[in-house]
Parts: C-alpha cells; sequence; structure tokens
C-alpha cells in the first residue's frame, strides 16, 4: 500500500504554495478589474509585496544617494581648489608621491647603480637636497670603494656631465629615471641628479623659485669641479619648466650651459594643465580658467617655457614621443616652433626629434631608444666625449 504522506513533507509544502501564488496572481488581476473581497491569504500576498517592493526601492534610494554624492563632490571640488590653493599647488608639483617606495635613497647601488654617489648640498639655510653623481660607466671599476673626494676629483677628466632635472612625483630613484642615467652613463657622461626641496629626502617647501634656485646651485657646483668639460641641461615634463627657467637666468648672467636638452616639454603650465588627462572631467566645466588656472598663477606657478626660450642663447633640443598621453605631443612641437625663429638662437642649432607612436615611448621611455645615442651625438657635435 502506498505510504501516506505525513504532514509538513516537503511535497505538501509545495502543494500549498502552488495554490498561493495562483492565488496571489488571481487576487492582483481582480483588484486591477475593481473587484472586492476577502481571501484568506491576503496578508501572504501583501508582505511578498511588500517585501520586492522594498528590495527595489531601497536599492534605487542608494543609488540615488550615492549619485548625488558624486554630483555634489564634483561642484564642491572646483570651489575647495579656489578656497584653499595649496590643494592645485600639490596637484602641480605631486612632492609627496614617493615611489618607488620603501627604497634608500642614500644607497644607489641598490637600484643597479654601483658607480653613483650620494651626497647633499645646501642652497639655502633650512634648506638641503638630496644629490646623485653617477659617473661614466667606463670608470665603474675605478669607482669601487671611493668616497666622495674622489667623486669630486673625477668630475674634472675629460668627460661632459648633465644636469638631469626631473619632474613632479616620484624622487631621483624613479625607475625610468635610473634607466635614462644608466644609458647616458654608457654613453661616457656624468649625470648629476638631485630631488627638488621637498622631493624625496631633500628638506624645504617646494616652489618655482625655489626649484630653480636648487638646480642653479648645483649647476654652479658642477661648474666649479668640472673644469673646461662641457656642461648640459636635460629637463624632463615638468623639469623642463625648471630647465629652461634656469638656462633663461644663466644666459643673463652671460654663464650659459653648453647646451639644453628637453624631454617632453610643454609651452607653459596653464596650457599643460587644460591638457592634463587629470583635468578631462573639468575641461568644459564653467569657469574652468578662473576655478583651476587661475589659481595656479595665483600661487607663483607659471614654469614659461615659451616665453624663457625666446632669451636663450646656447644649442637647444626638443625630444617628444608622439604618444605621450601627460604632455601632448602638440605642445612640444608648438615650443620648437616659437623657439626655431628666436633672435636668441639665431646663431644656435635648435632641433625637434619627434618619435613614432607605434615606438610607444609615451611620456618617459624614450630612454629606450637605440637611436638616442646617434641623436645626441648629431646634436652635441664636437662637445661630447668620443
Amino acid at each position: 500500500m502506498r505510504k501516506r504522506a505525513e504532514p509538513g513533507a516537503p511535497e505538501n509544502e509545495n502543494f500549498v504554495r502552488a495554490p498561493l501564488d495562483r492565488e496571489c496572481s488571481l487576487k492582483q488581476k481582480l483588484r486591477i478589474a475593481g473587484a472586492k473581497g476577502h481571501y484568506p491569504h491576503d496578508s501572504d500576498c501583501d508582505s511578498k509585496e511588500m517585501k520586492r517592493f522594498g528590495r527595489r526601492y531601497g536599492l534605487w534610494s542608494r543609488l540615488r544617494m550615492f549619485l548625488i554624492f558624486l554630483v555634489g563632490l564634483y561642484i564642491a571640488i572646483p570651489f575647495l581648489v579656489k578656497v584653499c590653493p595649496a590643494i592645485q599647488t600639490q596637484l602641480v608639483f605631486l612632492n609627496l608621491v614617493r615611489f618607488p617606495y620603501f627604497i634608500d635613497l642614500k644607497r644607489p647601488q641598490d637600484q643597479g647603480l654601483n658607480h653613483t654617489c650620494n651626497f647633499y648640498l645646501q642652497p639655502e639655510e633650512d634648506v638641503s637636497i638630496g644629490v646623485w653623481h653617477t659617473i661614466p660607466a667606463v670608470l665603474w671599476k675605478e669607482a669601487q670603494g671611493k668616497d666622495l673626494e674622489w667623486y669630486e676629483e673625477v668630475l674634472s677628466t675629460n668627460y661632459p656631465v648633465i644636469l638631469y632635472l626631473h619632474g613632479n612625483a616620484g624622487t631621483r630613484g624613479g625607475d625610468h629615471r635610473v634607466q635614462l642615467y644608466k644609458v647616458l652613463s654608457s654613453m661616457g657622461y656624468h649625470v648629476i641628479s638631485f630631488d627638488y626641496r621637498g622631493w624625496g629626502d631633500s628638506a624645504g617647501s617646494p616652489s618655482e623659485s625655489g626649484m630653480t634656485y636648487d638646480a642653479l646651485h648645483a649647476f654652479d657646483w658642477i661648474k666649479a669641479r668640472s673644469g673646461d668639460n662641457p656642461v648640459y641641461i636635460w629637463g624632463h615634463s615638468l623639469g623642463t619648466g625648471v630647465a629652461t627657467n634656469l638656462v633663461r637666468r644663466l644666459c643673463e648672467r652671460e654663464t650659459p650651459p653648453d647646451a639644453l636638452m628637453l624631454e617632453s616639454p610643454f609651452t607653459n603650465i596653464r596650457e599643460e594643465a587644460k591638457s592634463h588627462p587629470f583635468s578631462v572631467i573639468y575641461r568644459y566645466f564653467p569657469g574652468f580658467d578662473w576655478f583651476f588656472l587661475d589659481t595656479i598663477t595665483a600661487s607663483g606657478i607659471k614654469f614659461a617655457n615659451d616665453d624663457n626660450v625666446k632669451y636663450i642663447s646656447c644649442p637647444l633640443l626638443i625630444l617628444h614621443a608622439e604618444d605621450d598621453p601627460v604632455i601632448p605631443f602638440h605642445l612640444g612641437k608648438k615650443l620648437y616652433n616659437i623657439a626655431a625663429p628666436a633672435r636668441s638662437l639665431r646663431d644656435y642649432k635648435v632641433q625637434f626629434v619627434p618619435f613614432h607612436k607605434d615606438l610607444g615611448y609615451r611620456h618617459k621611455y624614450i630612454y629606450r631608444s637605440p637611436e638616442l645615442h646617434q641623436i645626441l651625438r648629431d646634436f652635441l657635435g664636437n662637445n661630447e666625449q668620443q
């Protein structure tokens, strides 16, 4: 005989649930038609409907509050930047972004630079800047175990010197910077790199004038020790602004460098800020110039490369990758078009070298170009140590 199912068995639950669902559905149809009446399972149906409605309403409510928060934040940021210009200054310098993290800048050998000496200069009272001196690769064996005095003396040997001025964010120990030091060292150059005040392990607060003075102090330190060897200035990204500030000042005092190289330069900080990928979401915001660009200028930040090149009297080389996502290629080309006809440069070589986008050098990988050595050799001519 077939065994009777016990009360509470799963099939009984399904048996009861199915009519209930059908009844709820029927009830809804009758309500739409205006039918009235009492149903034994009204409370169950209402409870299920309320739960479904509550879940949908709760999700939409949270989404709506999140969207309101984003819109409010989007509108508030420009006013916050205007009221507190220090925020915009930090966005320009990014000196507190100190990647790579957890490296000891006192030990450049940890970054593969076993022919580099770390030391500190003091441009002003309460300001010190950390410096690396990387010697030509051909001297690396002699450099093992040598002290700062030996490194200073070797600057006067028959090798040219490059003063490297890095861009914003990071330190002198950034990977792409270290790779460039190695490339230039292998070509026979001394490379002097340093962190501006407020960057890395350098003491002080960043400013355009302070960064320029740090570079001037480093240049004078080099010239006092390099004898008759050529001294070149190499600026990258934001460092191109420091470089043209420095070289303009050197030319005004009639002590120009032997050449200036600008890698991934811009025209001025206003045009660069407007073209920077960070500004995309605000580029068409009403009052963009007043909120953001005027705030930068009011903070004393100009980095006017387009004006400085009109007062520079030394050979000028501009390197720029077509696929640069940070400083658009057209700004580097525009700077060249301003510099080429400048009266102060009419007796000097001015060259623009583009790198095709297919090479993938972007903003900071031009050092990977196998043509870089020949480009520098052709541009610097007899000044380059063979």
